[in-house]
């Protein structure tokens, strides 16, 4: 059974910097891209950051410069450090993943969620 599994989110304020990690867990064989996705009430979830497994990163254009993401693929954790944020970054932010996991099965995995608020 594979599980991603989030921490690192809070309560900061405007222009503070939060690191979130997202750690994947189970009978995996391989992970290939990673992402970070965020999800406010009444909006669709958007995608914010997202790293292949060698290459580089892409971000959502309100991030760029402010945000990096990184993995470990040893340690099959994904990050997303924040940095500068605004009151406009809060959102639930999830991970996501796809992998192959032991069985072989290929498909893309969802964490739970990590509230991210930043006050003004």
């Amino acid at each position: 059974q594979v599980q991603l599994v989030e921490s690192g989110g809070g309560l900061v304020q405007a222009g503070g910097s939060l690191r979130l990690s997202c750690v994947a867990s189970g009978s995996i064989l391989r992970i290939n891209g990673m992402r970070w996705y965020r999800q406010v009430p009444g909006k669709q979830r958007e995608l914010v950051a997202a790293i292949p497994r060698t290459g580089s990163a892409n971000y959502v254009d309100s991030v760029k410069g402010r945000f990096t993401i990184s993995r470990d693929n040893a340690k099959n954790t994904v990050y997303l450090q924040m940095n500068s944020l605004k009151p406009e970054d809060t959102a639930v932010y999830y991970c996501n993943a796809d992998l192959i996991a032991a069985s072989g099965s290929i498909r893309f995995y969802w964490g739970q969620g990590t509230q991210v608020t930043v006050s003004s």
